[in-house]
């Protein structure tokens, strides 16, 4: 049997132009697809677990190694906090009622996991802190998984893969997203409705910015003003509606909450805006910096990262179809809070006395993140910025109607991207690593009270010059009666444990005032008194009080990165071996009184 043959495919005729032997075909004679084809891809883009995973993972390291950058968080919201569950902790001036400037509702939201916390785990308050900061990271992997998924959506995984590495390994992310302040949760809220802003859902998105504006901290307005006015450009009644029943709500939440602990009608939201803005205080008696302090910050904490997201604007006009206007919209915020905080003279909307001790206790180049968490809100926003500029790189050189044009430089900014992104997150893992392992004493050195109960009921705890690195009341077992404040020279007004006998959380204590002048209450004058000790022993020529060892012995020491005698380029970024033989450390001493 014989197979016929084979028959060949006749060629395609062509009309028209009677020099072409074949049609031509391009990427314009593609059919238009249609909505629910576009929609489908979109929602092709990175699933929910790799930034669940990715994040839960950082997050979680943020928990248990992340250091207390700043003693404002400690007084203003540990301390009260502490208070609020066991009846004992610092009271700062601001809790006072005479100035309510600090919202309890901030606080309770916290008592939400604190208090069961305390039930759970009892004495050990250790672990109730942590139980706390565990609740801040799932916060900060919720809110930040979400925007990497809507970015995915609406901009592809590149950049979502970019920014995603970014949330997780840029130091600035890794520090604010675990701590205990206003303007972290501000960034929350930032995070979430940008992107929910990206997913469409504008309401939504304006109703959780204007919660965390009046929750959080009522400046950060500002990082969402851009996203507010467009949506209500797009849908103002719904969003107008959703807005305002929103603030409206919180609002009155707040003024009630305020009564209740205050024991009067006020609003600290309205009193902190007083103070800081309208001139109600004198917030210059803290300290101020020049207009460079948040330039300087934001390479400290994001090194090029920060860069090239202040390039995202120059960016834009060569990836404008690509980003323009919702992307723009989200990642505005970045240029409106530093254009509006370097104007600022002062550098801290509370202005307690841990920023008169700024010029000795902060180290801009190594030591904190954001030395008051001012960046916060527009730390995520950084990132995206960021890696769109890396993303956009092959644009730079792209001609969209010669593709074959420059195709050599375009490979090349191609394979530059990904040189460029590790690079950033080398040096951010880097100088993640310097601080923890340059600054964690004072968290670890306290934890070692708790061996030392033998000292009995009624011990009292004393610290000097160190009291702004004291970790919280979390840390200080109950047998230790009180913590007292010895005079080192410092002449600002520091904290002082709430008095119930004088109405706790209600009274207005005369020895506070908004001028930050010492009150005599603060300190301890008899040193006799003090059954414990902490205090930091640097390479200095004069003595300290541990120094004597005829009166104190030593039952825990730890080394602290002395930043004055270490050289900056070795101590601002964890270089293995070099770190440690280059720098100079101090020790971080536990003592205890040796009975006479």
């Amino acid at each position: 049997m014989s197979l016929p043959p084979r028959q060949r495919r006749p060629r395609p005729t062509t009309t028209g132009d009677p020099s072409s032997s074949s049609p031509s075909y391009s990427k314009l004679d593609k059919p238009d697809r249609s909505d629910d084809e576009d929609a489908r891809d979109a929602k092709k883009g990175l699933n929910w677990f790799l930034p669940l995973f990715a994040l839960g993972t950082l997050r979680y390291m943020s928990v248990t190694s992340n250091i207390i950058h700043d003693c404002d968080e400690v007084f203003n919201y540990w301390e009260p906090l502490h208070y609020l569950i066991y009846k004992s902790g610092f009271q700062t001036w601001e809790y006072s009622s005479q100035f309510a400037l600090r919202s309890y509702l901030y606080l309770l939201f916290h008592e939400l996991v604190a208090r069961p916390a305390s039930w759970v785990f009892g004495e050990d308050k250790v672990r109730v802190f942590y139980a706390v900061r565990l609740f801040l990271g799932i916060i900060s992997v919720i809110t930040e998984t979400v925007l990497v998924v809507a970015l995915s959506r609406r901009y592809g995984k590149r950049l979502a893969s970019y920014s995603l590495a970014m949330l997780c390994l840029s130091s600035g992310c890794f520090f604010a997203s675990t701590s205990f302040l206003p303007s972290s949760f501000s960034m929350y809220a930032v995070t979430l409705s940008s992107a929910l802003f990206l997913l469409g859902k504008h309401a939504l998105a304006v109703s959780v910015a204007a919660a965390g504006v009046i929750i959080g901290w009522p400046f950060s307005v500002l990082a969402v003003l851009p996203l507010t006015f467009y949506c209500l450009y797009k849908r103002f009644k719904q969003v107008f509606i959703s807005a305002a029943v929103t603030s409206l709500v919180i609002l009155g939440l707040s003024f009630i909450i305020d009564h209740y602990f205050y024991k009067r009608w006020t609003s600290s939201v309205f009193n902190l805006l007083v103070y800081n803005v309208v001139g109600g205080g004198e917030s210059h008696l803290y300290g101020t910096e020049g207009p460079l302090y948040y330039l300087r910050n934001g390479f400290n904490n994001f090194n090029f990262c920060f860069v090239l997201a202040l390039l995202f604007l120059a960016m834009l006009p060569i990836a404008k179809k690509k980003y323009a206007p919702d992307l723009l919209v989200i990642v505005s915020p970045i240029y409106i809070w530093i254009a509006f905080m370097s104007l600022q003279p002062h550098k801290e909307e509370s202005l307690g006395p841990c920023i008169s001790l700024a010029p000795r206790i902060v180290d801009l180049s190594t030591a904190n993140v954001e030395v008051y968490g001012f960046l916060y809100p527009v730390y995520p926003l950084i990132c995206v910025a960021a890696a769109a500029v890396i993303e956009s790189f092959p644009d730079l050189f792209r001609d969209k109607y010669d593709p074959d044009h420059n195709y050599f430089l375009v490979m090349a900014a191609k394979i530059v991207r990904p040189i460029v992104l590790s690079l950033i997150l080398c040096a951010s893992h880097s100088r993640t690593f310097s601080l923890i392992n340059g600054y964690s004493a004072p968290l670890e050195i306290y934890k070692h009270l708790e061996h030392h109960d033998d000292a009995g009921p009624g011990s009292v705890l004393c610290v000097g010059s160190e009291w702004h690195r004291f970790p919280s009341s979390f840390f200080v077992p109950d047998y230790v009666g009180e913590v007292r404040w010895l005079d080192d020279g410092f002449r600002g007004l520091l904290p002082i444990p709430f008095n119930n006998t004088i109405g706790g959380t209600a009274a207005a204590p005369p020895y506070f005032n908004n001028k930050n002048k010492a009150a005599d209450e603060q300190f301890l004058r008899d040193v006799n008194a003090c059954t414990f000790l902490v205090e930091l022993q640097l390479q200095r020529p004069y003595p300290t009080r541990g120094s004597d060892v005829s009166k104190w012995e030593v039952l825990a020491a730890l080394p602290y990165l002395d930043r004055e005698l270490s050289p900056a380029k070795y101590r601002s970024f964890f270089i293995p071996y070099l770190w440690q033989q280059k720098n100079v450390f101090g020790l971080y001493k536990l003592l205890r009184r040796i009975p006479e």
